[in-house]
């Protein structure tokens, strides 16, 4: 198969698969690469702002990263939500682990796994979801696939198995400068936008890693635009 007829493939088989949609309704968020870098620590910041014809949304996320093996890398985030008033409050907490489970290159194919842990005090839920990161590189692009099969229970919510799709279809210009299209797919939300990514490294395994992408639902007739940013220092 060409590569123009793979790319294809890929994103009919995640456009037809039947989606499903987290309870908060927060589909668009970072696409994961199956990538650990040994004795890496970091420091993360996201926002994520969402607008709708009825809804105005706008979070951050704090996370402190460790490799615990060549391997493998845990990390703590911290969530906060901006509530009714206008303030910030931390409305979540969450546990990740990433497992690289195939070398860069090793195959065909590169691949990770992504677990995660989330406790949320606005609602009073527990969430819980394994994924995947697979990506492959064709020249100067590369095509990153994100799958993840969620559980959430809560006083508040029904108890449930959910599923979620992000693809990221970057072109590597340079380190600083690799401009992308992401696709994300859950139960009533497609959504699709530009994004732009890059690497500034420092000196030794020290860099900056920053993201932006701007996503459009294309599911519903209303306005649903989403804005997410992140900025990772690794050491």
């Amino acid at each position: 198969m060409n590569k123009p007829s793979l790319l294809f493939a890929t994103i009919c088989i995640l456009m037809f698969t039947p989606r499903y949609v987290f309870a908060d309704g927060i589909v668009v968020d970072k696409v994961y690469h199956p990538y650990v870098i040994a004795n890496e620590k970091e420091f993360e910041w996201r926002l994520m702002s969402s607008q709708t014809d009825t809804i105005n949304r706008l979070a951050q996320q704090f996370g402190l990263g460790y490799s615990i093996a060549e391997n493998v890398a845990m990390e703590f985030y911290v969530i906060g939500e901006r509530n009714e008033l206008g303030d910030f409050t931390a409305s979540a907490f969450e546990l990740e682990a990433r497992w690289m489970l195939t070398e860069q290159g090793q195959f065909a194919f590169d691949w990770g796994a992504i677990f995660e842990l989330e406790r949320n005090t606005s609602v009073n839920s527990i969430e819980a979801s394994a994924g995947l990161a697979v990506e492959k590189e064709f020249e100067k692009t590369s095509l990153t696939v994100n799958w993840f099969l969620i559980y959430e229970q809560g006083s508040q919510i029904d108890s449930e198995f959910e599923t979620e799709f992000r693809v990221k279809y970057r072109y590597r210009y340079i380190p600083e400068i690799q401009p992308a299209i992401e696709l994300y797919s859950g139960e009533d939300y497609l959504g699709i936008g530009p994004a732009i990514m890059g690497v500034h490294r420092i000196e030794g395994q020290r860099q900056i890693k920053w993201e932006a992408g701007f996503i459009t639902e294309l599911s519903n007739k209303g306005k649903d635009h989403t804005l997410r940013l992140s900025v990772e220092y690794e050491f």
